[in-house]
């Protein structure tokens, strides 16, 4: 590669540049700056700059090389991680940029804690949480230890509530704390595959009211993906008693997984044993959990320290990526995460024992998709994919070097000794690990580049500015070479912000509609690819969003969970445009949006000439109610109702219940949505059936359904009533709840807002 002139002369510990050393920021930037990161008075003015930001974590970071080194030379270090800042080459973690130098001084994106199976393990769990989060760091934790639903308590003589009942009373904490108004509660809640309420947990976030402040996956183990290839049965394991409570068909379970990942996103899945084939401190514990983005696979009471280097500021002069300038960037970047661990505030003296012993770092890039533009290739193309390796394995390679010179300054980890690298005498290292592919949300607007090594989200949107007006926000590399090109005009940018991409627009070249590809432009295999190139040089994990659109098919996302298998990956989060309440698709919308939703009418799907179902009796207060419920090849159609006597007022009322109930069916509604809507509405006068309550007419129709689904194995796995082929116009376009911008990303397993920085993950 061919390296900048003005970087020839470089040497250890400084380097030449051109760059200026005041940050240059996007209005964005600074809108996102002053925000959440910059120090402010009583009133909430900042009462600093960007530059004075940059300085006083430079300066609170370099301060740890004197616990090392009495002699050591703090202004030169101190510049030379202010220098790195300051041009947006690296950048650390928000915690870092918050709170270094300040009261709080918490400096770690996130941690993991432990939950045993006993009341006062999760409770403190609980108690540690609202002191994490109130620190600006977000929190992940496995379930998996706590005994299932309905198991015996013997202390009580009772039973459990399992493990989804304890996950709510976290949920309500973190909606409580908000992380002290600086960042939101961010939570990853793990289950292993074999925990016997692992249907509960696979289902546990159908309905969007619940866990919204979770991430959650599900921990597959490889004797469960074996079985799901040899379509087989696996154990169920009670975690109290060790022994098998039942077994479950593996593909059915797999199925239902993928059917709730393409309703809404969630669950996400991990490949646990995989996590745990590359843990680097077997002999200390196992890893059950990540961090909440699912990147950083964690010990119990260990924290991740991150940062990322901003590769769209790694290209020399003559266009091409410079890997001696990267290369003193990563050294530089070691250093800085090293120096975090020793000057870090931490929230728990068990965090910080833990994270001390073991020195975990996670180095990771974004404007990814920026370097690829001005490198000249199509993300979605096999350069791309190799140029993704190369410079994922120069990270790691450099990153490890200079890890193992730190070792031989500072000393090697504590828990170096029986470590896999504890191989070979003289061999040491600092960290035992050094590289992560971390969420960039915010940071990439920061950093004014593409977030981590995602595609474009848009090539411009809509931004709203004063007085609710709208300036149209445009990729800097289109914008240059649409002028270069001679086709730009404010007119054609509005058109690409509603349209969210350019394979429509047949004024655009089409070499540049195939360097500009969006995320939503890219298919899945592609994603995955991408996702597994930068994996394989990688020592914790990526974060990465696989996009697919709104009129994918289940099929599909299963094909793309096993791809992530198969090449590698340690898990995989997807998202089905359009598949959630909050939608994130990067169009200009309609202004009358309101809460993700616009205005619109969606058309239910014809009926054909012949369709099967069948008949359900019930017995309400009323009488005999008899539920007929009938289907189509996408799933349920349409619910008739009627009462054991004709006419009168009850059985019009259920008749027009029924006619609803279709409707909401054929125009795509979920069963679990409609279920829940009329289930448990009561009336003076409940009924039995079968020994089971039936409280009035409309409970009695939910029943039916939930049966008709028990006794349909077919459907019985379909969650959604047209979750195998979606209309289109099922799709909504969103707004950000704080600025109100038509701005949202979905990416890197997360919700962010590039006009104001909100962000749903912390």
């Amino acid at each position: 590669m061919l390296v900048n002139q003005h970087q020839q002369a470089s040497s250890k510990g400084s380097r030449i540049s051109s760059l200026p050393l005041k940050p240059q920021l996007s209005p964005n930037a600074m809108k996102v700056l002053e925000k959440r990161y910059l120090k402010k008075d009583e009133d909430g003015n900042p009462v600093e700059t960007p530059a004075e930001m940059f300085r006083r974590v430079a300066s609170t970071i370099a301060q740890a090389d004197l616990i090392h080194d009495r002699e050591a030379d703090i202004e030169a270090v101190e510049e030379e991680f202010y220098r790195m800042m300051a041009r947006l080459e690296f950048l650390p973690n928000s915690p870092t940029l918050m709170n270094a130098g300040r009261e709080l001084g918490q400096l770690s994106a996130c941690f993991v804690l432990p939950i045993g199976d006993s009341m006062e393990s999760i409770f403190d769990a609980i108690k540690n949480t609202a002191l994490i989060h109130k620190s600006g760091g977000g929190t992940g934790f496995s379930f998996s230890r706590i005994r299932p639903s309905n198991d015996v308590v013997l202390s009580t003589k009772g039973v459990s509530s399992g493990p989804i009942s304890f996950m709510t009373v976290f949920d309500a904490a973190t909606e409580t704390i908000k992380q002290g108004g600086t960042r939101r509660g961010a939570n990853m809640g793990i289950l292993r595959v074999d925990h016997p309420d692992i249907l509960d947990f696979i289902t546990a976030k159908q309905s969007n009211d619940r866990l919204n402040n979770f991430n959650i996956s599900v921990a597959l183990t490889e004797e469960f993906m074996e079985a799901v290839d040899r379509d087989e049965e696996y154990d169920l394991v009670n975690p109290r008693t060790g022994k098998v409570s039942k077994s479950l068909e593996a593909r059915r379970v797999f199925e239902m997984i993928v059917n709730l990942a393409w309703k809404n996103g969630d669950p996400g899945i991990i490949f646990i044993d995989r996590i745990n084939r590359d843990n680097p401190t077997p002999h200390i514990g196992e890893i059950e959990s990540t961090n909440p983005c699912g990147e950083q696979p964690l010990l119990p009471f260990e924290s991740c320290n991150l940062g990322s280097i901003n590769l769209s500021r790694m290209i020399g002069s003559a266009g091409e990526l410079d890997y001696e300038h990267l290369g003193h960037v990563v050294d530089g970047a070691v250093h800085f995460l090293d120096n975090v661990i020793d000057v870090n505030n931490y929230p728990l003296p068990e965090i910080e024992q833990k994270t001390k012993a073991n020195r975990k770092i996670g180095l990771g890039v974004m404007g990814f998709a920026d370097l690829l533009i001005e490198l000249g290739i199509p993300y979605n193309s096999e350069e791309a994919v190799t140029v993704a390796a190369e410079i994922m394995e120069f990270i790691r390679d450099r990153a490890g070097k200079k890890s193992a010179q730190l070792a031989e300054e500072r000393g090697a980890f504590p828990n170096f000794e029986g470590s896999i690298y504890d191989t070979a005498p003289g061999l040491k290292v600092r960290n035992a690990t050094t590289t992560t592919i971390a969420p960039t949300g915010t940071l990439s607007i920061i950093a004014g580049c593409s977030s981590g090594i995602e595609p474009l989200f848009a090539v411009s949107y809509v931004r709203n500015v004063l007085d609710n007006t709208e300036m149209v926000e445009v990729h800097r590399s289109f914008e240059r070479m649409a002028r270069d090109g001679g086709y730009y005009s404010e007119e054609l940018m509005k058109e690409i912000a509603k349209k969210g991409s350019l394979k429509d627009l047949p004024e655009i070249p089409d070499e540049m509609k195939s360097l500009f590809v969006t995320a939503h432009d890219v298919s899945p295999e592609w994603h995955i690819r991408m996702q597994a190139a930068f994996q394989k040089f990688t020592d914790n994990a990526v974060s990465k969003t696989v996009n697919f659109p709104h009129d994918a098919l289940t099929d599909d996302v299963k094909r793309a969970y096993m791809l992530a298998y198969r090449t590698g990956c340690k898990g995989v989060t997807i998202y089905r445009d359009g598949s959630r309440e909050i939608q994130v698709l990067n169009i200009a919308g309609n202004k009358q949006a309101k809460n993700g939703f616009i205005p619109g009418q969606v058309k239910p799907r014809p009926r054909p000439g012949f369709i099967t179902g069948g008949t359900h009796k019930l017995t309400s207060g009323c009488g005999n109610i008899y539920v007929t419920i009938n289907q189509d090849e996408h799933g349920l159609f349409e619910v008739f109702s009627s009462m054991g006597l004709a006419g009168g007022c009850k059985g019009a009322q259920s008749e027009a219940i029924a006619r609803l109930i279709s409707l909401a069916l054929r125009s795509g509604v979920a069963v679990d949505a409609v279920v829940k809507s009329v289930k448990g509405i009561r009336c003076p006068t409940p009924g039995y059936s079968d020994g089971v309550k039936v409280n009035s007419c409309p409970d009695a129709i939910a029943q039916a359904l939930l049966v008709h689904l028990e006794k349909m194995p077919k459907l019985a796995g379909n969650i959604e009533s047209m979750e195998l082929r979606p209309s289109a116009e099922l799709a909504h376009c969103p707004e950000c709840p704080e600025c109100g911008s038509t701005s949202l990303e979905f990416g890197e397993g997360c919700v962010f807002c590039r006009s104001c920085g909100f962000s749903r993950c912390g």
